[in-house]
């Protein structure tokens, strides 16, 4: 991003400010006052930077940095300001301004703050969610991966956080949905508020209820005290209802209600209990044929799926495999009390690699953990990993995901057979053509399976 927004009503210093910046590289927008500023931040013009005098005619300097920040919070305001009105200018750092300069303005000063700004706004659209340091300072949850497309769901992620859109995700157990909706909580103004998180499918059919609005005193036996639910421990934060197409028809009424009029009623109560939530919600589950089946209410997957995200499994991002090794290298050593570290060798590597993961990373991660704990010297060798290399029997029922109904169940089996087919016969043979020979169907039957499976 180039635009740079300049707004000074002198025209002798906007023809100087014009200047200086398009001799860094930045193409300048010109307003004369700050209305015509307000005006074009409004109608949703995004600059690296706002380049802002304090006493214009019309609306002034604070109410350009107002609409600034309001139109676009992560635009970096310089304000400029003469003697005698440094109050004025601090006044405008504490409503959010960048930095504010002096005039006569020094123009080796304002490059090196416009440069500033650019860095600054480039780091603010890098994928906070894969990097270290990022994760440290937001406090978000550890996401490891570099592929095309965990990079493609983590900004997904980065642009939803900041609204209060309900948002979906889904994919295969073990993906990291949690984490994701941690990282959507981290991400967003409610980041100091509470999380809460529920599983649907760990709590039984006669208590989830219970779980999610609570209950009144002598609501029924037992209830001796009021029990506050997880919609209300979230209030002014978020709740994340982990496997949602678990939850029976009646309690998806419920669930609705809070969706549309954020308020319900706690089991026993005739009060009406209000709340403002943020819900994020998650599914293994293909929701859509469950609609189908008359087994999930529609208007609340509707509701849910104002924002949804696939989060991919562990089979479709093998170049994350490497990284995510070495991430669990480093965490089981520490927490395991090796202080020279763990090793994995090049064998045992290329045998994680080429393993489909059915579990997905929370399958490589009990893995490694295993692995970390049964190892000689530090060093984790092929046999430490007892992973399966056809797999049967019990090993067969682990690589499957049996989730669901015996079509989606079926449906996923056979993927994994066809997958797992086409890339035998790929290696086995020494070209596209061989191996679709081999497979018995044509070359373009061959190339379409393996854009549909994700096979390299």
């Amino acid at each position: 991003m180039k635009r740079l927004l300049i707004v000074e009503d002198k025209e002798s210093l906007a023809d100087m400010l014009r200047e200086a910046v398009e001799a860094d590289g930045f193409e300048p927008d010109v307003a004369s006052t700050g209305s015509q500023a307000m005006r074009w931040l409004a109608e949703g013009r995004r600059y690296v930077a706002v380049l802002t005098d304090l006493r214009l005619p019309g609306a002034d300097g604070i109410a350009v940095l107002r609409q600034a920040r309001e139109s676009d919070p992560d635009c970096p305001v310089i304000v400029m300001t003469a003697f005698g009105t440094i109050e004025n200018a601090v006044e405008a750092m504490k409503l959010g301004a960048y930095d504010f300069i002096q005039k006569p303005v020094d123009v080796d000063h304002l490059s090196l703050l416009l440069r500033r700004c650019r860095e600054h706004r480039e780091l603010r659209h890098e994928n906070l969610l894969l990097k270290e340091e990022f994760q440290k300072q937001y406090r978000l949850p550890a996401i490891v991966g570099e592929s095309p497309r965990i990079v493609e769901v983590s900004h997904a992620i980065q642009r939803v956080a900041p609204t209060d859109s309900t948002v979906l995700l889904q994919g295969e157990s073990g993906t990291g949905k949690e984490l994701f909706a941690r990282a959507i909580h981290q991400l967003s103004p409610r980041r100091d508020r509470p999380f809460v998180a529920l599983n649907c499918a760990a709590i039984p059919v006669t208590l989830i209820e219970n779980e999610l609005f609570g209950h009144e005193k002598g609501a029924f036996t037992g209830a001796s005290a009021r029990q506050l639910g997880k919609f209300e421990m979230a209030d002014t934060g978020t709740i994340f209802l982990d496997e949602i197409g678990e939850l029976e028809l009646a309690v998806q009424s419920k669930v609705l209600r809070v969706l549309q009029e954020r308020r319900f009623e706690r089991i026993g109560g005739t009060s009406t209990v209000d709340v403002d939530v943020r819900i994020i919600c998650a599914t293994n589950r293909n929701l859509e044929e469950t609609v189908k089946r008359g087994a999930f209410r529609d208007d609340l997957f509707f509701r849910i799926a104002v924002f949804p995200v696939t989060i991919p499994p562990l089979r479709a991002r093998r170049e994350d495999i490497d990284a995510l090794v070495d991430y669990f290298l480093q965490r089981f050593a520490r927490e395991l009390g090796r202080p020279g570290g763990l090793r994995i060798t090049d064998e045992a590597r290329a045998l994680l690699r080429g393993y489909d993961w059915p579990g997905n990373i929370r399958e490589l991660q009990n893995c490694i953990e295993r692995a970390a704990i049964l190892c000689d010297r530090n060093t984790i060798e092929r046999r430490d990993l007892h992973l399966s290399k056809h797999g049967s029997g019990d090993a067969l029922r682990e690589a499957l995901d049996l989730s669901g109904t015996l079509d989606e169940a079926t449906g996923r089996a056979s993927q994994l057979v066809e997958r797992m087919k086409i890339a035998d016969a790929l290696k086995s043979t020494d070209s596209r053509n061989a191996a679709a020979e081999a497979l018995g169907i044509s070359v373009r039957t061959l190339a379409a399976k393996m854009k549909e499976l994700e096979i390299e």
